[in-house]
């Protein structure tokens, strides 16, 4: 069985092939998804008699997200717990399973980086005669997992009438105003300067900047310090931080 998967989150194509697996095909392809081959390989074949696969309802939802970990071994996981469900279908309702829990553990990973994603990528405009209206918007942004495409309607339904590019070093997206296409990996230095329109965004972020609501560690939470690379308004954070006692104490008269 040698299948590639399309691109590292492919679970369509996993699961498409998993049936295969479970009875007892090697998968030619795991070099394409990282370091798992041997976990994958004949001494984990199960013996003649094995039941069935019926997924469980949820494996679907689970196995999605697992498979746009970066963890190398994702697959290899999900293809182990699924041997394990074939054998003991009621594996599944172990909610203190150490193996579903793992990838549980991942999937949340997974979710929470498809909400980042959404909240912390920062367009800036370029000039480009072959987009709608002249321009193109273009953002930098460096994601943890797999999770761009998962990502992408949420930027296709907000910024629908514009074209835009999203370049991350897992690959891109872009979107003409009609059609969204993937690319390969980008590099930093393919991305747009700064332009007039972020400075302006920086005067606003300052002047709504509240001295008297800081609470830097529920910030960092919130807006880990990874992202903010991506984001303009994080060039002011230092100088704001430093300057909020003196501009609280503004506030209050003292």
């Amino acid at each position: 069985m040698d299948v590639p998967l399309r691109h590292p989150a492919d679970w369509p194509g996993f699961a498409a092939q998993l049936p295969e697996l479970l009875a007892g095909a090697s998968a030619g392809w795991t070099h394409d998804v990282g370091a798992q081959a041997a976990l994958f390989g004949e001494d984990a074949v199960l013996p003649p008699g094995r039941a069935p696969w019926h997924p469980p309802e949820g494996w679907d939802a689970l196995g999605r997200l697992v498979a746009m970990h970066a963890d190398d071994d994702r697959y290899a996981r999900l293809l182990a717990f699924a041997r394990r469900l074939q054998q003991q279908p009621g594996l599944w309702d172990d909610r203190l399973d150490a193996d579903r829990r793992h990838l549980q553990s991942l999937a949340r990973q997974v979710s929470r980086e498809i909400h980042k994603t959404h909240a912390f990528v920062r367009f800036r405009e370029v000039a480009d005669d072959s987009a709608p209206g002249g321009c193109r918007h273009v953002a930098w942004f460096e994601p943890a997992h797999h999770v761009l495409r998962a990502a992408a309607p949420f930027f296709v339904k907000r910024f629908a009438q514009h074209a835009w590019a999203i370049l991350t070093p897992r690959g891109c997206l872009h979107w003409d105003g009609q059609r969204l296409s993937g690319a390969g990996p980008a590099r930093r230095e393919e991305a747009p300067p700064a332009d007039a329109g972020e400075a302006l965004w920086l005067t606003y972020y300052r002047s709504i900047f509240n001295p008297a609501r800081l609470k830097l560690s529920m910030m960092k939470k919130e807006m880990p310090v990874r992202y903010w690379a991506h984001m303009p308004e994080t060039q002011l954070i230092s100088e704001l931080v430093r300057d909020a006692p003196r501009r609280e104490g503004r506030m209050r008269g003292v």
